[in-house]
């Protein structure tokens, strides 16, 4: 103990302490209610870090964001590097006002080995002294900067000379804040469950949709075969006549399974109308294949009159876009299914552009997919009849995923007629 009590230190423990590398970030937002500042601070601890609050001034009322300015260190510099992008995802930023490191690609199709890879949330970087949002935004990109303006880009989209934003610096994520509308889906804010009310859930789905058209934005869809497996396909139909769907994204086997339902009445050689085994029937989504090859496409077939009803019949009578992406175990596949992967991926980007909601019904990995390519402002309903898909969906990466948990069967003809009592309420006043 040296004179006047206080503690002897050792002075080469100081120098190593000052030694470590460190750097002072700053977050904004609903950091308290949406358990934001909690995340980061478990987050600094499990990488061997530590931090400390230099300046935090909290929201007055529910409108008002936060503010927090902390130092944070960690044990070397790679830890530090890691730590800061995963800060950086969950809405800080380096205190440091400078500008967004440029590098250039020097191979096509290779971003430089430090380039910074984007999450879903709405990110900004600074060039020339101005933050500036990222157009384009989706997860697992690289950012490019051309005449000013910074857009997501693609590994495969990159071309020699493109400058592509690299490091941690001059870079911020804006997190969706928590919804506090009551249009929040609160039924579904504690996790995946199916032991909720179905007609409460789907009322909310109804309500969003309602939003979503009266804001302008579309609706899209994303929809499996077992929609026509479930006798479903009627009532999903009578949402797209109607006008509440404004795209159909799907595989092969949705194509195949409507048109065989609308030619022979069957879905997998099962009759519709009673559940029983048509005979034979295992070959009729071949036969359906092989009379819409000698049509010339589903579109032919449409306007030749051979199909009639279904799915992609109200998409072509209604002019609703609709994109068929084929795989590996497609039979056929019809004519209109894109067996190229990119050019399938970039048909489903195209139609998600102004999408405001996506419904996500029986389908895992296009809804996986479809996921990976949305910002996170964009909700996305996953309707399964397994929890299991709705937690996938979220685990890999759209955190916006919210879930219903059912039957799609069962919730698409609730919708139908949820969807259906404003206008005929409104013919019964016209009527009165």
């Amino acid at each position: 103990m040296a004179d006047g009590g206080s503690a002897w230190r050792d002075p080469e423990l100081d120098l190593r302490l000052m030694a470590r590398p460190h750097e002072v970030i700053e977050a904004r937002g609903h950091l308290i209610d949406s358990h934001r500042m909690e995340v980061m601070f478990d987050t600094i601890v499990a990488h061997d870090g530590s931090f400390e609050v230099e300046e935090f001034r909290i929201g007055r009322t529910n409108e008002e964001q936060s503010y927090m300015r902390m130092r944070v260190e960690a044990p070397s510099e790679e830890a530090m590097d890691r730590l800061l992008g995963d800060l950086i995802g969950l809405g800080c930023a380096t205190a440091e006002q400078g500008d967004a490191l440029l590098r250039p690609v020097e191979r096509e199709r290779c971003a430089p080995e430090d380039f910074y890879s984007t999450t879903n949330h709405r990110t900004e970087v600074r060039l020339n002294g101005r933050w500036g949002e990222v157009r384009r935004q989706r997860m697992d990109t690289a950012i490019v900067v051309h005449d000013g303006a910074a857009e997501c880009r693609r590994l495969r989209d990159l071309r020699v000379g493109d400058q592509v934003v690299c490091g941690q610096h001059g870079i911020r994520v804006i997190p969706e804040a928590k919804e506090r509308d009551r249009l929040a889906f609160s039924f579904m804010s504690h996790g995946v469950s199916s032991e909720r009310q179905v007609e409460t859930a789907v009322q909310q789905v109804a309500a969003l949709l309602r939003q979503t058209k009266t804001q302008a934005k579309r609706v899209v869809a994303v929809v499996g075969p077992v929609v026509v497996h479930t006798g479903a396909a009627p009532a999903l139909a009578e949402l797209i006549r109607n006008g509440w769907i404004d795209c159909l994204l799907a595989g092969n086997a949705l194509g195949v399974h409507d048109a065989e339902a609308a030619l022979l009445g069957t879905s997998l050689g099962v009759r519709l109308s009673d559940g029983r085994q048509a005979e034979h029937g295992h070959r009729n989504h071949m036969r359906a294949i092989n009379m819409i090859y000698h049509c010339g496409g589903l579109r032919q077939a449409v306007e030749q009159g051979k199909i009639a009803s279904g799915i992609i019949y109200e998409c072509i009578r209604n002019n609703v876009p609709y994109v068929l992406a084929g795989s590996l175990r497609d039979d056929g596949p019809l004519p209109d299914a894109i067996t190229d992967m990119n050019e399938a991926q970039d048909a489903y980007a195209r139609q998600l552009e102004g999408a405001g909601v996506v419904m996500c019904l029986g389908s895992m990995l296009h809804a996986i997919a479809t996921g990976n390519m949305l910002p996170s402002r964009v909700k996305l309903i996953c309707v399964d009849i397994s929890p299991a898909v709705v937690t996938k969906v979220s685990d890999r990466g759209t955190g916006q995923a919210v879930g219903v948990v059912t039957d799609v069967g069962l919730f698409l003809h609730t919708l139908r007629k949820i969807m259906a009592e404003p206008a005929r309420a409104e013919r019964e006043s016209d009527v009165a």
